[in-house]
């Protein structure tokens, strides 16, 4: 059974989730894991991408779309199964995807913009109805 985090941060900006997958895709490359970050669409997939590669001055973060290679440390789909993934899901888009039973974490990114909170609070209340673990994570600054 997955655990899902929601990461809630203090700005309306839906930029500020892209720049806040950034950091915590590293944080978990860094620790030796594979990730699945779930894009809404091929603009917001194609942002993303520009963002892993740049995001910090000294470093890049190593990945690939999931058509590519779906068997990359890092992966970016769209509605694409994420091929061999089953460690961190970093969901991105406004729904819950149909694949998310098969990640051990689910990462959840919500900012102050109100269709981006209320897709969350939906997907809140869909895990919470199905009994997974919940952890909200309320940030101070990004």
């Amino acid at each position: 059974m997955p655990q899902i985090d929601f990461y809630i941060l203090p700005t309306p900006l839906p930029e500020a989730r892209l720049d806040f997958a950034c950091k915590l895709v590293e944080k978990a490359w860094r620790l030796g894991h594979c990730i699945h970050l779930h894009c809404s669409d091929a603009a917001q997939r194609e942002a993303l991408d520009a963002r892993l590669w740049s995001f910090k001055g000294e470093s890049f973060v190593p990945h690939n779309v999931v058509e590519d290679d779906p068997d990359a440390q890092i992966t970016l789909g769209i509605g694409e199964t994420p091929g061999t993934h089953n460690d961190l899901l970093v969901n991105l888009d406004l729904k819950v995807p149909a694949f998310f039973e098969s990640f051990a974490r689910i990462a959840e990114i919500v900012v102050e913009e109100p269709a981006i909170r209320q897709a969350a609070r939906e997907s809140f209340r869909f895990y919470r109805e199905r009994g997974y673990p919940l952890q909200d994570h309320r940030l101070q600054r990004i």
